[in-house]
């Protein structure tokens, strides 16, 4: 089947990048508001296998990307795909939704970024040169590749959607899918496990990255918690997320283990040796490129905020998501900049080394009210300013005076 395909594939094509003046059409990323990806397990008597559905309008009848002016190119996207296996269980499903990112990576002239609801996949001009005109080639290789890849997979369907009122509507759903995901995490805590997991999928465009996953730690890029972690593991071993045995535990406040820092020896090539789970500073986590948010320092008001991938102007510190993410991303440690998934703003372990949330003295509106109630619970709700109340670190600071934030007023105590 593979050799029916208009162009290659393979994992040479992993850290391929596509750069705005080779994009024939992209779809999801920072202009375009519905967009996701969802894996579901279903009864072998729901699937068609193999079948590609395509709603909407396909690859020939979008209008490509005009490099020279910026406009048309970006549409809508929901990937579907469903499956049916003897031995998979719901916890197989975001492990197979992850791997969309994987075999989409893998294929000659398509590029795919992120996860959940904020994918980002474009298409080369030349790959559509040579052929490759419709969406429904695509499910194909979805299809071929899910089933070579994951033999415990014995049924497989794919709907790839472009219809905006159609991804709108079924967007909710799968908001719900994903939060009830985490929620289950929530209950779990680093201390109730022998074991992490650790995902290297990103490596192909940040090769000195290892994700940890924990009970208290999601992945950087929001979508594999501790369960899915676990599921990962156990339905390919051999994969890019495996288990790490957590070791001897060396410092409880800034969340460093004497396994982890062996796996961050080996899986960077001995660039890195030591990692804290839970500190912004010194030896802090790596970030890859697909991390759902940035947690950046503020010398000024010596705190922190906190910007996410869809948040499109300026932050309190003059610089974009996109800038702040080419300094960040990589697979380097940063001090002071820290990629992850959004949320750990629920972690009672978040940067608890540094202070926690009660250090967080920006973000976004929109993050701001997703969060609400986990702010409200802590006091820091009112406390935090966004885009709306300040413009500049010097308005920030007056902001945070007038409010009383207790970071500023000397009412957070670091634990180290």
């Amino acid at each position: 089947m593979a050799g029916e395909f208009h162009v290659d594939i393979g994992p040479q094509y992993e850290g391929e990048v596509i750069r705005k003046e080779d994009v024939y059409v992209e779809f999801g990323g920072p202009k375009v508001a519905h967009k996701f990806e969802l894996a579901t397990l279903k009864s072998a008597a729901e699937i068609e296998n193999e079948k590609v559905e395509i709603i909407g309008p396909d690859l020939n009848a979008l209008a490509p990307y005009d490099a020279t002016t910026g406009k048309g190119g970006s549409y809508p996207l929901a990937v579907l795909v469903d499956v049916a296996g003897s031995q998979l269980d719901k916890d197989a499903e975001p492990i197979i939704e992850r791997r969309i990112h994987m075999f989409t990576n893998m294929i000659e002239g398509w590029y795919h970024m992120n996860q959940r609801q904020d994918i980002w996949l474009r298409m080369s001009k030349a790959c559509y040169k040579k052929g490759f005109t419709s969406l429904r080639e695509l499910g194909e290789i979805y299809n071929f590749l899910f089933t070579s890849e994951l033999p415990i997979i014995e049924k497989i369907q794919t709907t790839l959607i472009t219809d905006d009122k159609k991804v709108a509507e079924l967007l909710p759903k799968a908001l719900k899918i994903y939060e009830a995901r985490d929620a289950r995490a929530r209950a779990l805590k680093d201390e109730d496990v022998d074991t992490f997991y650790g995902c290297t999928l990103c490596q192909s465009f940040a090769p000195t990255h290892v994700s940890i996953i924990a009970p208290n730690r999601i992945a950087n890029c929001g979508a594999i918690n501790w369960f899915d972690g676990r599921a990962a593991a156990k339905i390919d071993p051999e994969g890019p997320i495996f288990a790490i045995p957590k070791g001897k535990l060396l410092d409880p406040v800034r969340g460093e283990y004497e396994g982890l820092n062996k796996v961050v020896q080996e899986k960077s090539l001995g660039t890195y040796d030591r990692v804290y789970l839970y500190s912004a500073f010194e030896h802090p986590h790596t970030s890859c490129g697909c991390f759902q948010a940035i947690v950046f320092y503020i010398p000024e008001a010596d705190a922190f905020g906190v910007v996410n991938r869809e948040f499109k102007g300026e932050t309190v510190i003059g610089e974009t998501f996109s800038h702040m993410a080419g300094d960040t991303s990589g697979g380097k440690q940063i001090e002071g900049r820290l990629g992850t998934g959004l949320e750990q703003l629920r972690s009672p372990k978040f940067i608890q080394a540094d202070g926690g949330l009660a250090r967080i003295v920006w973000m976004p509106k929109e993050v701001k009210e997703r969060y609400k109630g986990v702010l409200q619970a802590k006091g820091l709700y009112d406390k935090i300013a966004t885009e709306e109340d300040v413009k500049n670190v010097d308005e920030l600071l007056a902001f945070l005076e007038k409010v009383g934030h207790p970071w500023l007023k000397g009412e957070v105590k670091l634990p180290i």
